[in-house]
């Protein structure tokens, strides 16, 4: 059986690691270099770094921040933010990131993913999901959750599958900064209808989240932010007791 993976996720601007509840409301968490040394020497399994203005002010990800993180950490890590071309992800590539997560232009251009996938394999292209509910049905949001569609969560993810992404990454905005769980019931829906990896993202505040993400929610990575950038969960911590649930980790 694979270990489920634990993943800190540095949102990035301005250059800085920044946090906010539901989207909005960022606060400052410290140099994106710094944190991720730490969490890489502390146990984490991969990391994910998202530069969450990039779309929006149409900027491209910065390779030097990528580049300085290759050098620092040895453990796997994922850039998103702005990435809509293969140039884009090339040059994130040869900076030393390991995979790429693509949001809003995978679904303003789907054919995207299908490109990136041919070009450089499915195991470096995750697509992110961010997603609410809304009258019942859970709907895809662009643009770090600005502008709502009507593209429904489930049939999206399956679609992305087909397209060749090789994994996807689950933010419930309901739950994002609210530190009251995971949405164990769209994270179980969603990891019985897709093959691919599923993260879990949003919601995090306690040890026991993480544990029924993975039992409940059936995800295969479990993603978050503050609970790690302002010390209130430790990787370790969080780990042991993952192990002693019966839960298969890497220690």
């Amino acid at each position: 059986m694979l270990t489920k993976r634990i993943i800190p996720c540095l949102d990035i601007k301005n250059g800085r690691t920044v946090k906010g509840i539901n989207f909005i409301g960022l606060r400052d968490a410290g140099d994106p270099v710094e944190l991720a040394k730490l969490y890489s020497e502390s146990g984490a399994d991969e990391l994910v770094f998202l530069d969450i203005t990039a779309t929006q002010e149409k900027r491209k990800t910065l390779a030097e921040l990528v580049r300085k993180v290759a050098a620092t950490v040895n453990i796997p890590f994922t850039v998103g933010g702005g990435i809509s071309s293969v140039e884009d992800v090339d040059v994130l590539l040869q900076n030393g990131a390991d995979k790429v997560a693509i949001n809003s232009s995978a679904v303003r251009n789907p054919e995207l993913i299908n490109k990136l996938a041919a070009k450089f394999g499915r195991q470096c292209i995750v697509v992110a999901i961010d997603a609410k509910k809304v009258n019942g049905k859970w709907l895809v949001h662009l643009v770090g959750g600005k502008v709502p569609t009507e593209i429904d969560l489930f049939d999206w993810a399956k679609e992305v599958e087909e397209r060749g992404a090789g994994e996807i990454l689950f933010t419930s905005m309901d739950n994002d900064g609210t530190k009251k769980g995971f949405a164990n019931e769209a994270l179980s829906r969603l990891s019985s209808e897709v093959s691919i990896p599923v993260i879990a993202s949003g919601g995090a505040g306690n040890i026991q989240h993480f544990c029924d993400a993975f039992k409940i929610g059936k995800a295969d990575a479990a993603l978050a932010a503050s609970v790690f950038h302002f010390k209130e969960i430790s990787i370790h911590d969080l780990k042991q007791e993952m192990k002693e649930q019966g839960i298969e980790v890497r220690i």
